[in-house]
Parts: C-alpha cells; sequence; structure tokens
C-alpha cells in the first residue's frame, strides 16, 4: 500500500485548533513555543483561545495552519509517507513534513508569504468564487471572456473551479457561469484574489526569502501545485513554489498523478476535512482515505 500524506491549506483553521496538540505532547509544546519566539508574537494565545474572525487575518491563519499541521506530523508516530502534497499554503507544510526544509526556516516562509499576499490585498482588493458543476474547460472560457483580471485559481475537483480576481471581474465571471449552466457559482469570504495576477508583486521578497533558504530533497516525492507531478529536486522545488503564487493550485491533478503512481491511502494531516472531500470525489471507491486533526486519527 502506498501512502500518500496530504496537507490543507487556508481556510480548514477554527478556534482551539491545536490546543490538545500542546497540552498532550512536550514535543509538539516546544515547537509551538519556538514558533511563537519566531513570529515575535503570541500565535499559540490567538490559535487556543482566539475567535473565527482573530483566526480569519492572513497573517494569522497561514502560519496556524503551518503549525497546526507540521507539528501533528511531527508527534505521529506512523508517518511514513510514500508521497506527500498539499493544497496552497500546505506546500510548505508538505515540504516540511518531508523533510526538504526545516521548521523554522518554512515557518519564516509562511509568515513573509502571509505578509507579503496580505500587502497585495491591501493595495488591490480582490475575491474568489467557487464554480460548481462546470467543465475545467468551460470555465477558462468564461474567465477569458471577461474584461479585468479574473482566472481559475484552485482546480479542487473534476466539477468544482475557484476563480480569483478583481472584484468586478469576479462578479461577473460567476453571472456568465450560471449562464453557461453552472450548478452554483458562490462567492467565498476571503481576504484577496490568491493564485492570480494579483499577487505578483508578493513575488519580489518571496523569491528572495525562497532562494536564501536551504531546501533539501525530500525523502519521499512532493507532488506541488505547478506541476502537478512528484518532485525531488531541490532547485525544481523552489522555483514551483515561488510560480504558486500567481498560478492556479492544481489539486485534481495533483491527486490524479498520486494516483497513477500507486497511492492507495490518503491521510490529510491538519486542520478540517477539506482534502479529503476533494480526493474522494476523484479517488473513487477502491481508495481508503482518512484524517487526522488531533492526536487520535479519525476515518472520514
Amino acid at each position: 500500500m502506498k501512502k500518500a500524506y496530504i496537507f490543507p491549506g487556508q481556510g480548514s483553521q477554527y478556534p482551539t485548533m491545536g490546543k490538545d496538540l500542546y497540552e498532550g505532547s512536550s514535543t509538539a509544546k516546544e515547537m509551538f513555543d519556538l514558533a511563537d519566539s519566531i513570529l515575535g508574537f503570541k500565535i499559540t494565545e490567538i490559535m487556543f483561545e482566539g475567535s473565527d474572525e482573530d483566526l480569519r487575518a492572513t497573517r494569522v491563519t497561514q502560519p496556524a495552519i503551518y503549525l497546526h499541521s507540521t507539528i501533528l506530523a511531527a508527534v505521529y508516530p506512523d508517518f511514513r509517507p510514500d508521497m506527500v502534497a498539499g493544497h496552497s499554503l500546505g506546500e510548505f507544510s508538505a515540504l516540511c513534513a518531508s523533510g526538504a526544509v526545516s521548521f523554522e526556516d518554512g515557518l519564516r516562509l509562511v509568515a513573509l508569504r502571509a505578509s507579503e499576499m496580505q500587502k497585495c490585498t491591501d493595495k488591490v482588493p480582490g475575491t474568489m468564487a467557487a464554480i460548481i458543476g462546470l467543465p475545467n474547460e468551460k470555465v477558462e472560457e468564461v474567465c477569458a471572456c471577461v474584461e479585468g483580471i479574473v482566472v481559475p485559481a484552485n482546480y479542487n475537483s473534476n466539477g468544482q473551479v475557484v476563480i480569483s480576481g478583481e472584484k468586478e471581474a469576479v462578479a461577473k465571471a460567476c453571472v456568465l457561469a450560471k449562464e453557461a449552466g453552472a450548478k452554483r457559482a458562490l462567492p467565498l469570504m476571503v481576504g484577496g484574489a490568491f493564485h492570480s495576477p494579483l499577487m505578483e508583486p508578493a513575488r519580489v521578497e518571496l523569491g528572495k526569502a525562497i532562494e536564501g533558504t536551504r531546501i533539501c530533497a525530500p525523502k519521499c516525492p512532493i507532488y506541488q501545485n505547478v506541476s502537478a507531478q512528484g518532485e525531488t529536486d531541490p532547485a525544481r522545488i523552489k522555483e514551483n513554489l515561488l510560480l504558486q503564487l500567481t498560478s492556479p493550485v492544481r489539486w485534481t491533478q495533483d491527486t490524479e498523478a498520486m494516483l497513477r503512481d500507486g497511492a492507495t491511502y490518503f491521510m490529510e494531516i491538519g486542520p478540517g476535512k477539506v482534502l479529503q472531500g476533494l480526493v474522494k470525489r476523484t479517488a473513487g471507491p477502491d481508495v481508503l482515505i482518512e484524517g487526522i486533526s488531533s492526536l487520535a486519527p479519525t476515518e472520514e
């Protein structure tokens, strides 16, 4: 049985996330305390005691999910992946868990990524929307017909594509998608137009940081969002990490690639169950899919 461990992205956060890890594992406590020191603020207090709104701020959300996922992988005794992947932000968690980047360096990259993405959002507000029930190609056609910036951002599963861009352009694309036969076109409660050209300014500082970070060959292939294939070359991994900011998350293609390469078991590591649902739509009935968000795994 080949095991694929997958790591969630922004939107999976919830109040009290990680608290049981902190209280139940000395290793987890050390890692959380180190994170507070690296970040320069008590992210643990926000994670353990904060509200939904507190956790929604990009500068908090991204490192919080990274911490929950990577610390959980570190203390989970059966973490023996044959392959890993992460959805957007989750790709950084996957890199850390697979040994390609240190816990500390990964956290610094995630914090910088969140900060730079927030700056882009403050400069040019944008949004995202989920288009459900249209083929990928039709969503691409709809986006191409709209004036302004709107692009496919997340290929989540067959028939579910998230679009991203300027608010007016996204709204217009939603109308056209419904006219083209989409079952639903749902605006998302997000802080910006992630994985769109509006994130381009963030590439400068993040690119410098990625280039200056030691990234090793992972202990197993990481299926990156940009290439949707297993990567082990550090130079290629770095290139894809930077491209990811403005490129779509090819999660459907990632899942298909892992299945082709023999994955018969998927374990989501971190908060929420989003990826379990997405994989289930693509993988079929013969693949075992589970998730773990605390010290005890639960079957989805």
